[in-house]
């Protein structure tokens, strides 16, 4: 086969990673996608760095195997623990991440350099975003927000409402809302935020930019893979989903994350 026609795969610890795949349909429509949720081990963001790591070599092993072009880890705790292992596991192939796509964005999208990142509590201990922001721009002042909350409310789809912005004013306003000069720029630094976006724009205020991981993502991918000649420009590109617990669930809340119905007879049930 043509190496062009061969699908992109993505990886998360669950459906979050549902959000880059849809901007990455949006943005490159011709593209097959495999997608794969590692349902039966999520969360990743309360694992060690160790066990991250080996839960995601393991997820990309099976997707390498079923051959693709390029590898996408469509979770921002995994981009932040295991990009570099992923890299010199497979050289021979794209590997991005969400992290470094979404600081570049935040950083462009900042007139100040006060940012803001809102992710789980490992990907804020990691400093991960922090310290990809700060590459990009050595003056930068970087708060990290731990909102572990934020992760089950998208999962059951509370995704706006005065409960939920209730519980993003509670984690928000102190940096936001404390009458001190505040970040005029906030990265959602997990795939599962992005449902959350508009409730969070009503905490933060129509000041402050709101950057997605997950479009940025999908201009990343669509960038390399032109840089590297491998985009395909023919006919509607597919999606494939394998996960690793309950077909059942992943349909159900992937459908959420998606905007749309997910068949469970499109779901795969695979072991890692």
């Amino acid at each position: 086969m043509n190496r062009s026609e061969l699908p992109i795969g993505l990886f998360d610890s669950g459906v979050g990673g549902l959000t880059v795949l849809k901007a990455m349909r949006n943005r490159m429509p011709c593209e097959d996608l495999i997608y794969l949720g590692d349902t039966a081990r999520l969360p990743y963001g309360t694992k060690g760095p160790d066990t991250i790591t080996k839960y995601a070599l393991q997820a990309s092993a099976r997707l390498v195997e079923r051959g693709i072009k390029a590898l996408v880890i469509a979770c921002n705790t995994a981009s932040s623990v295991a990009l570099d292992a992923l890299r010199a596991e497979y050289p021979d192939i794209p590997v991005i991440g969400v992290v470094e796509p979404g600081a570049r964005a935040s950083v462009n999208a900042s007139a100040t350099g006060h940012i803001a990142v809102v992710a789980t509590e490992r990907t804020i201990r990691g400093q991960a975003y922090q310290q990809a922001i700060t590459r990009l721009r050595p003056d930068a002042d970087v708060v990290g927000i731990p909102c572990s909350l934020f992760v089950a409310l998208a999962e059951e789809g509370w995704t706006d409402g005065p409960l939920v912005e209730g519980i993003a004013a509670r984690y928000l306003d102190p940096i936001f809302n404390s009458g001190q000069s505040a970040p005029d720029s906030l990265v959602l630094g997990c795939t599962h935020f992005p449902l959350l976006s508009a409730a969070i724009a009503n905490v933060v205020g129509p000041g402050v930019a709101i950057v997605d991981s997950a479009a940025t993502t999908a201009d990343a991918v669509a960038a390399e893979l032109q840089r590297i000649g491998l985009g395909r420009q023919e006919r509607c590109g597919s999606n494939h989903f394998l996960a690793t617990d309950s077909v059942n669930r992943f349909a159900r809340t992937g459908g959420l994350f998606l905007g749309h119905t997910i068949n469970p007879t499109d779901v795969e049930l695979v072991d890692l």
